[in-house]
């Protein structure tokens, strides 16, 4: 575990909890992940739209392996994080519509963030949104299995002293909600096309806020898998 990129919280919160994807769930880096892996596709003489192809359903290193098998996947992994690095510094980012109202509003230590990017990523987009950065950030250097292992979100309930049975997971990806599922915790997809296996759908997250919150206060607990 980075000590750096996942912090405690205080284990005197109790009820239920949630377990937040950061990417495509709360910020919106659709076009920002589209241009870092074009930018670095044409570094490598590459098709960029095949490279985003393929990085859109594998990790980075599988993705290399893929497009780029005679590259050095070190060296090829430093310079994504370069460009990923540079693209927080400078690019566009923006918060999903009820994102800043709903994260404001949960209770300290009931919350917390569980992605596949680095944590010195997270707040740094975070901070250019206005969001809030809870106590738990579960993130890339965390865990030696991401997601769709269930390590991650059972390290975010671990470090938040819940039971996976008590946390919910919000999610827009299939390795995300598989992850969730797998983890033995309520699952619930918002922004776009419904992922097979969740509980429940919502088309946008601020279309989900107020049943993230019914169900942290306890009200949404008993039809938390419901339809």
């Amino acid at each position: 575990m980075n000590s750096e990129s996942v912090r405690q919280a205080p284990d005197t919160a109790t009820g239920p909890y949630v377990l937040f994807d950061v990417d495509g769930t709360l910020i919106d880096a659709v076009d920002n992940q589209r241009r870092v892996w074009h930018t670095w596709a044409e570094r490598y003489g590459l098709d960029p739209e095949e490279v985003y192809r393929v990085a859109l359903r594998t990790r980075p290193l599988e993705t290399f392996e893929t497009v780029a098998p005679d590259r050095d996947p070190a060296e090829c992994l430093a310079a994504l994080h370069a460009l990923e690095d540079e693209d927080v510094r400078t690019g566009t980012y923006s918060a999903f519509a009820g994102a800043a109202g709903l994260l404001a509003a949960l209770p300290p230590g009931r919350w917390g963030l569980v992605t596949s990017n680095y944590a010195h990523r997270v707040r740094g987009r975070f901070a250019r949104t206005g969001l809030p950065v809870p106590g738990v950030v579960v993130d890339a250097a965390s865990v030696a299995e991401g997601k769709p292992s269930p390590v991650p979100y059972l390290l975010g309930a671990e470090l938040l002293g819940a039971r996976p049975a008590d946390c919910l997971v919000v999610e827009d990806a299939p390795s995300g909600v598989t992850a969730g599922l797998r983890a033995g915790m309520t699952v619930w997809g918002v922004n776009g096309p419904e992922v097979d296996g969740v509980h429940r759908h919502f088309g946008s997250l601020d279309e989900a806020a107020p049943e993230i919150l019914a169900f942290v206060r306890g009200a949404g607990r008993g039809r938390a898998t419901g339809a």
